[in-house]
């Protein structure tokens, strides 16, 4: 199923499935362009776990469907606590409230960063990589990434309806499914942050 893996450790723990590398892929960018104030992510429940109040020394506790921010250490912008902050958003967070957090779009508006998801229990995403233009006649394609269940490295997927010209997808704006290995998105499951 898998293209291509790309080099993101996947943890030791079983967490970092589909609406995770999601999140994971977003936040290293953000992270690594020093753009905090956009790193947030909503849990199940509709609590917003801003990375700028994890940084500034607060943690999450959560007691039952009750979670509050604790200042239990000092500040700081290492790495290791960003990862410690990404696992408490896995832990919390899902396909089921990042459907929600995210904004629908055209499949004609298609980006790089762009989500096909579909929220719920069960659910599925993957993340948009690239995007390519034929300059002939401005047809596009497009690459995804995943991850799934359980736990495993984020990787490109395969073309399977269209082993010749994969891993890339044709944007078909009139389609009514996405079909990729192992989930079909329907056209309008497309968001963005």
């Amino acid at each position: 199923m898998a293209a291509a893996v790309l080099n993101v450790d996947v943890g030791t723990k079983d967490l970092q499935q589909c609406a995770d590398a999601v999140m994971r892929l977003r936040a290293e960018y953000l992270f690594k362009n020093k753009q905090y104030e956009k790193l947030h992510f909503n849990f199940t429940n509709g609590f917003k776990a801003d990375y700028t109040k994890w940084k500034s020394g607060y943690r999450i506790n959560v007691k039952g469907n009750s979670v509050a921010w604790i200042k239990t250490t000092k500040e700081s912008q290492s790495y290791e606590s960003f990862r410690e902050y990404m696992n408490t958003v896995f832990n919390y967070a899902g396909t089921a409230s990042l459907s929600k957090e995210l904004i629908p779009i055209k499949l004609s508006d298609m980006q790089i960063g762009d989500v096909l998801i579909h929220g719920g229990s069960p659910g599925h995403a993957v993340i948009v990589v690239d995007i390519a233009v034929n300059p002939k006649n401005n047809k596009k394609v497009f690459m995804i990434a995943q991850s799934y269940m359980p736990a495993q490295d984020i990787h490109i997927l395969i073309n399977k309806n269209k082993p010749a010209i994969s891993p890339w997808y044709e944007l078909d704006e009139t389609a009514i499914f996405i079909s990729t290995p192992e989930w079909p998105f329907e056209n309008n499951e497309l968001k963005r942050f």
